[in-house]
């Protein structure tokens, strides 16, 4: 049995609980246990009812992403959730926190599918530039229909659970404090013949619907022409009327490949790995202890703090965000350095403070330059200013968003203008990570997220 799954027996219950955090998500161990798990529990003659379930708060959050960009191993998840499917003994599926992607289309291969209270489930592959490629497309449509799949999937919509229910995605909301208890009470309700159960990939095609898809169709082309995912996963769906299952697995295999091997699929998963990465400070992971802010002026910013429990605001009429700390990186004295808040069209050759904080026109990121070296500081700062709800890119000498948009700014070709000077911005050392030039340039300046960034496109084009 594999470490990150545990089966146990509460009479002649089997509970499959998945233990692989943060997140609980589909890595190979976690496939390979579930496989296992089924084996023992279909082996056990007193077993008669099978639960699955995640430990903690999640139960799936999705792929792995340690295994982006890596040959497949075996079991694969198509193979894994077909095995639930076809297990002769019931299989319930209890999803809490989140279920989405493949963790969704786990329970979409399970015969019951009860949510905890304050559940999201999604299939948001389309963001990543895929389609669900473990039965998503296939099963989905089978217990919401056409229209509803269609929207939830080339969205990437998050679904609550009363939504979820009323559409037929699932079929029961527990009261249950925790997914252990919700299990055995599902499981003890089916015992007593109270609940129905519903192989998905048993039930009837969805019927077509062509007035939806057609819509759906219209309104990408108006909005994103470009993009390649969610085209094909219309494609798929519209399969998912006509073909027997097996059929329609295989073909949306065979989309979900083209999607892999499509140039976005690879800009959008270096921005959803560069997004990720864009708040860590190299050399403030031991943070400064900030113990007091000091805030003053009229301006949203300085409001948006206001709240934080460390902050005294001071009437008048000059805006200013001073910072007192004691760096824990260091053994010198507590200190107190300024944040001077910086118009987006401003001159930075000659900054005031130790750090210049830029509000960033028609969007909630801001960029916080570090003059000084004040690495710890940073850190917490970018720390505050993220739990105000700011997306924070943090850079160093010179704002980085000054430097493109002032490149940008009469370029025939602003993509090109753009590419050229991201590359001279990390040869100045403006960035931490030549990835945050990306993420900036995307979500403050407009730049297209399926090409991954400006620096990403100008190192493909070398």
């Amino acid at each position: 049995m594999s470490q990150t799954v545990h089966l146990s027996y509460e009479g002649d219950t089997a509970l499959i609980e998945i233990d692989n955090p943060p997140v609980n998500a589909l890595s190979q161990s976690v496939r390979a246990g579930i496989m296992a798990a089924l084996d023992k529990a279909e082996a056990n003659p007193v077993i008669k009812v099978i639960a699955l379930f995640g430990k903690g708060k999640v139960f799936i959050a999705g792929a792995d992403i340690k295994e982006f960009g890596k040959p497949p191993q075996s079991p694969i998840l198509p193979d894994v959730i077909n095995r639930l499917e076809r297990s002769k003994k019931a299989v319930i599926a209890v999803v809490h926190g989140v279920a989405l992607g493949g963790g969704l289309e786990v329970a979409l291969g399970c015969h019951y599918r009860v949510a905890l209270k304050e559940t999201r489930l999604g299939l948001p592959e389309v963001k990543l530039g895929l389609l669900p490629g473990a039965g998503g497309t296939q099963r989905l449509p089978r217990l919401t229909g056409l229209a509803i799949a269609a929207e939830w999937i080339t969205e990437g919509k998050l679904i609550d659970t009363e939504t979820a229910l009323t559409s037929g995605l699932i079929d029961a909301i527990s009261d249950e404090p925790t997914a252990r208890e919700a299990a055995l009470t599902a499981a003890q309700a089916w015992a007593d013949g109270k609940i129905r159960l519903r192989k998905t990939g048993e039930l009837p095609n969805a019927p077509a619907d062509e007035q939806a898809i057609a819509s759906i169709r219209q309104a990408l082309l108006q909005q994103s022409p470009e993009l390649y995912s969610p085209f094909r996963i219309l494609e798929a769906l519209e399969a998912s009327c006509t073909l027997p299952l097996e059929e329609g697995l295989r073909y949306e295999r065979e989309l979900f490949f083209d999607c892999m091997d499509s140039p976005q699929r690879a800009g959008l998963i270096h921005h959803f790995f560069a997004s990720k990465a864009i708040g860590k400070i190299p050399g403030g992971e031991s943070a400064a202890t900030l113990t007091e802010l000091r805030l003053s002026g009229n301006h949203l910013l300085v409001k948006a703090l206001a709240d934080h429990p460390l902050a005294q605001v001071s009437p008048g009429s000059t805006v200013g965000i001073e910072v007192h700390f004691t760096d824990a990186s260091t053994e010198r004295e507590p200190g107190v350095i300024n944040v001077q808040l910086v118009d987006a069209d401003a001159d930075f050759t000659e900054p005031q403070a130790a750090f210049s904080l830029i509000c960033i026109p028609d969007s909630t990121v801001l960029e916080l330059v570090d003059h000084r070296g004040l690495a710890g500081v940073q850190q917490a700062l970018v720390k505050v200013l993220t739990g105000a709800r700011f997306s924070v890119i943090p850079s160093k000498k010179h704002s980085l968003y000054g430097a493109l948009s002032k490149a940008t700014g009469s370029a025939e070709d602003r993509h090109v203008a753009m590419e050229r000077s991201a590359l001279m911005a990390v040869e100045a050392g403006l960035c931490f990570r030549p990835e945050d030039i990306d993420v900036l340039a995307i979500d403050a300046l407009g730049y297209p997220k399926h090409l991954g960034g400006p620096h990403f496109q100008a190192t493909l084009q070398k």
